[in-house]
């Protein structure tokens, strides 16, 4: 006979096991944040359709999507209940690549499926971005949660160039969004072209130049605006990467979109700061474990910072507190460990997209 502390050992094991098993099987294979990234066979499997549903229980009446969820994850039918309670609210939103990622994810897991509660959903997400966007051609960051900064222009985290990517795709006639019937496409396509000239109108001229974009500007004036607190007016060094390479992505660009494109590399090839490198220092004794702080580096590579005072092309930094400060040091610990003060995002725009479309721009026109 065994011992008994043997044969409890072997239990104890064995239901640690199965305990690890079901934890494994209740891990999602892919992110959310992940979710457009994932193998082409992935889209048609049973676990995206499982996140697909999750997606179409997130959907608001309004036909938008709240931000910051991590949908992908196993939920129970109590907390799907609790979900679908919340589908009147008013928090659809574009911001942090919400809303076009879900239509963007439905689609493939549509085109690889074909069941038809995947392409009705992306079908009320579209109808939602079209009803959203301004007269002028603009999107608030909310809708229709119009009030204070959501009613802003916003393209702060790629909101407004997401958007804009997504309705390309559909009025291309990519053939994820085979299911978007004529009127649709038209519509997108009469969209983007309202985005582009809203782009345009956006961007600040200095000096009789164009220069960049604020992560943000008013719906009605197009000037550059204030959003939170800490983001202040400004020509961002980071946002308007995703502007740039949207413009870039026109086919037989105008002059407008030529110039507002060759102005934006100039500013970015003007305001590149060298020597500077910025790394996380771990410190026990901070409230999240670690500082981050800005060192002299001759050799590190260029950064850009998030934002620049027009007209003199100076970083510049901001706490909660609203009040500019010229270093990173000198604002709080909270918001210098937990905001991107700088970018590294435009060196590849120089360096490698900036040239192959400047040749086929050039070819395209001979």
């Amino acid at each position: 006979m065994k011992p008994a502390f043997t044969t409890a050992l072997g239990l104890l094991v064995a239901i640690a096991l199965i305990a690890g098993s079901a934890i494994a099987t209740r891990t999602p294979q892919a992110a959310w944040s992940k979710i457009l990234d994932q193998p082409v066979a992935f889209y048609g499997s049973p676990e995206a359709e499982r996140i697909a549903d999750n997606v179409l229980a997130y959907q608001r009446s309004s036909g938008g999507w709240p931000k910051n969820i991590e949908m992908a994850a196993h939920i129970s039918a109590a907390e799907r209940a609790a979900i679908l309670k919340d589908r009147d609210l008013d928090d659809s939103t574009i911001d942090n690549d919400a809303t076009h990622s879900q239509i963007a994810f439905l689609a493939r897991v549509h085109h690889a499926t074909q069941k038809q509660r995947f392409s009705d959903a992306a079908l009320r997400g579209i109808d939602y971005l079209l009803e959203a966007q301004y007269e002028n051609g603009g999107w608030p960051q909310y809708y229709p949660r119009l009030k204070g900064y959501y009613r802003r222009i916003t393209f702060n985290d790629g909101a407004m160039t997401g958007v804009l990517e997504l309705l390309r795709e559909i009025a291309h006639e990519r053939p994820a969004y085979g299911f978007a019937d004529r009127e649709r496409r038209e519509r997108a396509a009469s969209a983007v072209e309202r985005g582009i000239d809203c782009i345009l109108r956006c961007q600040v001229i200095v000096d009789g130049k164009p220069a960049a974009w604020c992560a943000q500007h008013d719906e009605e004036t197009f000037a550059p605006a204030e959003a939170r607190s800490y983001e202040k007016i400004s020509l961002s060094g980071s946002e308007s990467v995703d502007i740039v390479r949207f413009l870039m992505g026109i086919e037989n660009p105008d002059e407008r979109v030529i110039d507002a494109i060759e102005g934006a590399i100039g500013w970015f090839e003007s305001v590149r700061i060298k020597g500077l490198r910025v790394e996380r220092k771990p410190d026990p004794a901070l409230p999240r474990g670690y500082d981050v702080i800005a060192v002299e580096d001759a050799g590190a590579p260029p950064l850009w910072a998030r934002f620049y005072e027009i007209g003199s092309n100076r970083p510049f930094f901001c706490g909660r507190d609203g009040v500019i400060k010229w270093s990173l040091a000198e604002i709080e610990h909270e918001r210098r460990t937990g905001y991107n003060w700088y970018t590294t995002a435009p060196e590849q725009l120089l360096v490698k997209d900036y040239p192959a479309w400047s040749e086929r721009t050039r070819t395209s026109r001979k």
